[in-house]
């Protein structure tokens, strides 16, 4: 009996995975629904906690692919003449531009409000 034989045989000899085969990345995507932009619920808030007093935007609710969430992040960054980040479906902007992204983001057809004070 040749244990080297079964070895070269079987390339992946893993006896126990948690999270199923990693060879399959398709099936191990989040699907992220891309809705239109009429159908999404979309918050709009400054915020200052956590960032040495340093004033960002911050643009929640999207439920958006990730490209086209960095797609409208660049066109709000031009629109304010400021730089942003997208993180986990949420866009910030630097600065306080709350009024401008709400007028922007109406246009552009998603349901849009101010939120917070």
């Amino acid at each position: 009996m040749s244990s080297s034989n079964s070895s070269k045989s079987g390339k992946d000899r893993a006896v126990y995975s948690e999270f199923g085969n990693a060879t399959n990345s398709e099936a191990l995507k989040r699907s992220v629904p891309d809705l239109p932009a009429n159908q999404q619920q979309v918050r709009v808030e400054t915020s200052r906690s956590g960032r040495k007093g340093k004033t960002v935007t911050i643009v929640r609710g999207f439920q958006a692919s990730p490209e086209t969430l960095a797609d409208l992040l660049k066109k709000l960054k031009t629109l304010c003449g400021a730089g942003g980040t997208a993180k986990e479906n949420e866009l910030e902007i630097q600065g306080d531009h709350k009024q401008k992204i709400v007028e922007f983001l109406v246009k552009a057809g998603y349901k849009a409000k101010g939120s917070g004070g």
